[in-house]
């Protein structure tokens, strides 16, 4: 699996789960291979720099196998409590199975070497501060200088590479009106404090029965409360679209929250790539879904009072729960997304009916996507103004930012690092 992510291309949280279903592995050694698949993936930019002490070569030449299989064995050596003898003769197999025997002697020969020597803190005495922070937390030197544009503290910083690198236990959340709060307690979920309708659960999620039955989701609790901010500013007989509805994780809160409130009310749900237009045909009426490109307003037959744009961006606030995202995006992707993000904040202002509100969300705490994104919209769209997420009674006290926005982070809030903005049109 970690070859797969690596080199084809796959999504860790869909692909192991995915090979853990087919084998016939008990729980036990499920969580096991879990640790070790996510734990390598996270951590191989530290890895990395470890097993460049002891090979012979550029690392970057070496074969692809024998570098992710250097990285699975230098995890559990270094980050496990996994005796040596047993990660170094585990790995070894593994490499003798998938890689050949010629291959697993030197993967052998590397990881001893390693284990014999493990202590990598006086060589990050000698490093930059950045440089030290980029191999002991395992991120890209732009994505913590990007933390610290936002938080100004090179101490939160580290405190949130270190939230990042921290196994997340799943959030689930309750769709009114499809499942209940005494269910939940039944089935031994425990509520979440500060979410209305968010809850933890012991089991795997996909052994739920609600969720299961698609009466409820998986959803980051930073997820719940964009959608529950949003719910606040509800009142009766105003239209709603969720523009960049996929794969309907908040379309389906805010879709059964709303419909609770007011059964015939005017919902939306645009997602513009089919198949995950389909994903989201599961957990809202199809009927209510559509497929579209939104940054043409033109697109769409109505004009809306309240309109979510979930816009597609560098994920850099939930790097704890996408192992390889912090090595598959660079300052070139960021760069095409600021400009995908503009267009569909554009097209929402023109799809906006006087005194209506966007809701502007990312799963980002890059400057470039958040207050400078808000900022430009503003100069551009004068008839438009931020509405402060503070000033709303029912709304939650967490994240508020001096100029009326909101900027959760993950090693504050326990939740992904979600940033959101409401832009009311004047008049």
């Amino acid at each position: 699996m970690i070859s797969q992510v690596n080199r084809e291309g796959a999504y860790a949280n869909i692909r192991l789960p995915e090979l853990l279903r087919k084998s016939k592995l008990v729980q036990k050694d499920k969580n096991l291979v879990t640790e070790i698949s996510y734990g390598t993936l996270r951590m191989q930019g530290r890895h990395d720099f470890i097993a460049k002490k002891f090979i012979d070569r550029d690392f970057d030449l070496l074969d692809p196998q024998i570098q992710d299989l250097l990285r699975m064995g230098i995890h559990q050596l270094t980050q496990m409590r996994i005796p040596n003898h047993a990660a170094v003769s585990e790995t070894v197999e593994v490499a003798r199975f998938a890689a050949g025997d010629s291959k697993a002697s030197y993967v052998n020969a590397i990881l001893r070497k390693v284990a014999d020597n493990q202590e990598i803190t006086a060589d990050l005495a000698s490093l930059d501060l950045i440089d030290s922070l980029s191999i002991q937390y395992s991120h890209p030197k732009w994505i913590i200088n990007a933390y610290h544009d936002q938080l100004r503290n090179w101490t939160e910083v580290e405190e949130l590479l270190k939230a990042n690198n921290e196994a997340a236990t799943p959030d689930v959340i309750r769709w009114p009106g499809k499942s209940t709060h005494e269910e939940f307690l039944e089935l031994g979920a425990n509520k979440i404090s500060d979410s209305v309708n968010g809850y933890q659960i012991a089991t795997v999620p996909s052994e739920f029965p609600p969720i299961i039955e698609r009466r409820a989701g998986v959803q980051d609790r930073g997820s719940q409360m964009v959608v529950e901010n949003f719910l606040a500013t509800w009142q009766p007989g105003l239209s709603w679209l969720d523009m960049c509805a996929g794969p309907g994780g908040k379309a389906a809160y805010l879709f059964h929250s709303l419909i609770e409130k007011e059964p015939e009310v005017n919902f939306l749900a645009n997602e513009p790539i089919p198949h995950r237009a389909e994903l989201v045909k599961r957990v809202v009426n199809n009927d209510l879904v559509v497929s579209v490109d939104a940054r043409e307003p033109g697109n769409f037959d109505q004009l809306f009072d309240r309109i979510l744009i979930d816009a597609p961006c560098s994920g850099l606030g939930a790097l704890r729960r996408r192992p390889e995202a912090r090595w598959r995006k660079n300052l070139a992707d960021l760069k095409e997304l600021v400009v995908i993000q503009r267009q569909l904040i554009s097209s929402g202002a023109k799809l906006l009916k006087p005194n209506g509100v966007i809701a502007y969300v990312t799963c980002s705490p890059h400057l470039s996507e958040t207050k400078a994104q808000v900022m430009n919209f503003l100069i551009d769209h004068p008839e438009m103004a931020i509405l402060d997420i503070s000033k709303i009674n029912t709304a939650h006290s967490a994240g508020h930012l001096d100029d009326g926005t909101v900027q959760l982070w993950t090693h504050r809030n326990r939740s992904d690092s979600m940033f959101m903005a409401f832009l009311k049109k004047i008049g």
